[in-house]
This record gives structure tokens, C-alpha cells and sequence, in this order.
């Protein structure tokens, strides 16, 4: 698979990545957890075979199994872990945790960034994570509390370089200007069915200051693709059918399916956004690195993105 440096950083990443939320499993799909974990594993090993470098997860994926099941494959995998990158991401804390009456938050404090990398580490079974995110935004975040943070991890060498995800460019300013790493992804809903960065200067700024926009539900949660669809709730309303038609009609004309040409879509823009594939389908896994090695025209790329706004461009 084509490769591309991520950000202002000596990381090198394939031109998709792997994204673990959900290898784990649905514990209703399997008849015990053990058959979970494997389905899991097949997994990431199809894409650590089809050529993804880049495995993205968090603490909060599974409860932490997700990091548990690609720890216990990195071991089981010879020379995996030396081939590729590791990401992870902290900050989001259910209910209920630390005591039953605590919300839902977001905790960007010094002390739970750094605990929640340690754990990271320790279920992943490796001393050094490669990239390290803020998932998302804490409205009570000190910038210079943070960037102690990360200096804290980067010093002891468990984390290698930073990035955020779902920040908007106020606050990636505001947090750049104080860490003294430069915070070289951030990781943003990105697709024809989600297009709100394209006009809110996010992409913009990526490309102002050289980093790399990793695009989570790429497929706008499995509408724009070929295979199951799962919706977020705040993806509910997305309204694809215009466009799902112009995806089929490109689809069919190229020879190839629909879900390659919405990745492809995302692939063209000059920000280099890497898109996140999500599916813990083999095949499907498989079939989604093709895109890297496709290139659409900007007509089709325009096609795509005026059947999206649903009107001709201004």
C-alpha cells in the first residue's frame, strides 16, 4: 500500500489505517468471548497483510479489550510490532467511573492523561506508543497542564509523538501554542455524508501547519458503503441517497464498488487525510486497501461533492 509521513513528524503510515473500535466484538454475535477475541484477531491480521501500517484504538474501545486482543496479537505475530505504528487515545470517561454518581466526561487533567497511557501500554504489551491522542475536546482543559502531560510521557519514552482528535482549529491553536511537540494528526469525522470541515477551516489549517487529517466513519457509518451500516446517533439524519447514486454510477462505470470510490473521494483532497477503515470483515478489509492505488478525476471528485450538497455550487 502507498505510504504517507504523518504530519511534522518521522512516522510513516500507509494511506489507510486500521481502526480497532470494534474487534472486540458484539458478545451477541459470538457464542463466547473467545470466539470474539479470534474474529477480532483475523481481523487486524488481514489488515496487517493487506499493507494498513497504522492501527488506531483507545482506551475506551471494548472496556480496553480492543487494545488487549491487539496486544495479545502483536505477540503471536512475528516481527508485527516492529512493522507497524500504534495509536491510541484518551480523555473520554463513562458514567459511573470513579464513583457511581459521576457523568459522562471528558478529563484532560494531567494525571488522568498520563494514568490512561500507562494502562494503554500495559494492555497493549509494548513500552512505547507511537501516537498518542486527545479524543475529545475537555471543556476544562488547561493547555499548559496538558502539554506537562505529554512532556511527562515523552520524557519517560512511552509515547513518541501527539495528536488530537474532533478538535476544532481555536483549540488546536490554543493547545499548540504551549506544547513544546508538534501535534501532528487530528482525528475528524470526515465524509461525503459529513463535509463540515471542508467549510469550518479545519482542513485548511491542516494543511496550514502540516498536519495530517485522519477521517473516522469515512463511510458516514456505513451508508455510503457496501456492507452493514452503523449509525451513531448524531449520524442518524444524514440524508446519502443523492449521492449513493452517483457513487453507483462512477462505481459501475470504473469496474470496481461503491465503497472504494467514497474512500477514493476522501484520498484526492491535497490535505493527504487518511481514511480510517473500520470493518473487522477480511475481505472487506482487504478490498478497502484498493482505494489507496486509485485515483478518481477532479470531475468525478466535483460530481461526488455537488450530488452530496444536494445543490450546484455558489
Amino acid at each position: 500500500m502507498k505510504t504517507i509521513k504523518l504530519g511534522n513528524s518521522s512516522l510513516v503510515s500507509s494511506r489507510l489505517c486500521y481502526g480497532c473500535w470494534r474487534i472486540a466484538g458484539d458478545r451477541n454475535q459470538f457464542k463466547t468471548a473467545a470466539e470474539a477475541d479470534a474474529a477480532g484477531r483475523a481481523a487486524l491480521v488481514a489488515a496487517y497483510e493487506s499493507g494498513y501500517i497504522l492501527f488506531d484504538g483507545a482506551d475506551i474501545y471494548g472496556g480496553g479489550r480492543c487494545e488487549e486482543i491487539l496486544g495479545k496479537t502483536l505477540r503471536e505475530v512475528s516481527g508485527m510490532r516492529g512493522k507497524i505504528l500504534i495509536a491510541s487515545k484518551c480523555g473520554v470517561r463513562h458514567a459511573g467511573t470513579p464513583t457511581p454518581d459521576s457523568p459522562g466526561r471528558y478529563d484532560f487533567s494531567a494525571e488522568h492523561i498520563v494514568q490512561s497511557c500507562e494502562q494503554s501500554l500495559k494492555r497493549l504489551g509494548i513500552e512505547t506508543i507511537d501516537l498518542y491522542m486527545l479524543h475529545r475536546p475537555d471543556y476544562l482543559g488547561d493547555p499548559h497542564e496538558i502539554a506537562g502531560a505529554f512532556a511527562r510521557l515523552f520524557d519517560a519514552g512511552k509515547v513518541r509523538f501527539f495528536g488530537v482528535s474532533n478538535f476544532r482549529p481555536s483549540l488546536v491553536n490554543s493547545l499548540q501554542a504551549v506544547v513544546p511537540f508538534p501535534l501532528v494528526v487530528n482525528q475528524i469525522e470526515i465524509s461525503l455524508a459529513q463535509r463540515a470541515v471542508f467549510e469550518d477551516g479545519t482542513l485548511d489549517q491542516c494543511q496550514e501547519k502540516g498536519i495530517t487529517p485522519m477521517a473516522w466513519s469515512p463511510l458516514g457509518g456505513g451508508l455510503l458503503g457496501d456492507g452493514a451500516r452503523r449509525l451513531l446517533p448524531a449520524q442518524q439524519g444524514y440524508k446519502t441517497e443523492p449521492v449513493v447514486k452517483v457513487l453507483d454510477d462512477i462505481a459501475s462505470a470504473r469496474g470496481v464498488n461503491r465503497t472504494l470510490i467514497a474512500l477514493a473521494w476522501l484520498l484526492k483532497h491535497p490535505g493527504k487525510i487518511v481514511p480510517i477503515i473500520g470493518t473487522t470483515n477480511p475481505e472487506r478489509i482487504r478490498e478497502a486497501a484498493k482505494a489507496a492505488e486509485f485515483e478518481l478525476s477532479r470531475e468525478e471528485w466535483y460530481r461526488l461533492f455537488i450530488a452530496a450538497r444536494g445543490e450546484p455550487l455558489p
